[in-house]
């Protein structure tokens, strides 16, 4: 884990430990990002489970979809930021395990619904395929989990 230490050397580290308030920007920078890719997610998941009818499938599939990517780059940027600070420490945190492991099954199963057959024939045909409605489930228990997992961080 020496290799790992390095990153609580760099320039970005240092100056979020001698100037707590730009820790506190970053951070705020990632719940904010967090709580817009969570917040995308689930009405895009409730959605295309049967949720909120009076939105056009398509659309705000794509809308919400665009968000939601836009968001999660966001929360990887600072949240590397904040790993930098104590990298050692995290890296050894369990919780914090569990949410990384939580972000990568929410992405992966974000790329694998939006490049399936059924992404494209919904955005023309405006109905969620039952493969659509398993991602969405798997999508909402992944990425509440990752804020649960996210939460225990500060715990372990």
């Amino acid at each position: 884990m020496e290799w790992l230490s390095v990153l609580g050397e760099t320039s970005v580290a240092r100056a979020l430990i001698r100037a707590p308030v730009l820790y506190i920007f970053a951070s705020a920078a990632h719940i904010l990002s967090l709580a817009m890719l969570v917040g995308a997610s689930v009405i895009l998941d409730l959605r295309l489970l049967g949720r909120f009818k009076s939105l056009p499938l398509a659309e705000t599939a794509e809308l919400l979809s665009r968000i939601a990517a836009l968001a999660l780059c966001l929360a990887v940027l600072t949240g590397a930021v904040l790993f930098s600070v104590r990298p050692v420490e995290y890296a050894g945190n369990t919780a914090f395990l569990i949410k990384l492991m939580l972000v990568g099954l929410g992405t992966a199963n974000a790329v694998f619904v939006h490049l399936s057959r059924d992404w494209a024939e919904m955005i023309v045909a405006g109905e969620a395929s039952l493969l659509l409605k398993l991602g969405a489930v798997f999508s909402l228990t992944t990425w509440l989990s990752a804020v649960l997992a996210g939460r225990w961080i500060g715990f372990l």
